[in-house]
């Protein structure tokens, strides 16, 4: 369940961070879609129990920013430490 916090939190901090640097709504949609889809992918990871993924406010944050290419590096950064 913080899991879920966490990434909600990490989305949150990422709109005000947005909207704030006034980016145009076209550009914040596209990144919380991103996010979201990032968190569901990184989330059914974990729930399959392929990899053991932490998820904390680091990994939230890149998958936030990155969406599906950062799970791809969450996983990958997995591997390597």
């Amino acid at each position: 369940m913080t899991e879920i916090l966490t990434f909600v939190g990490a989305m949150i901090v990422l709109y005000i961070i947005l909207k704030i640097i006034s980016i145009p709504v076209k550009i914040i949609v596209k990144l919380l879609v991103n996010a979201f889809l990032g968190g569901v992918i990184l989330f059914l990871i974990n729930l399959t129990g392929i990899i053991a993924l932490d998820i904390n406010w680091l990994t939230s944050l890149i998958v936030g920013f990155l969406g599906i290419p950062g799970v791809i590096i969450v996983i990958i950064l997995h591997f390597l430490f």
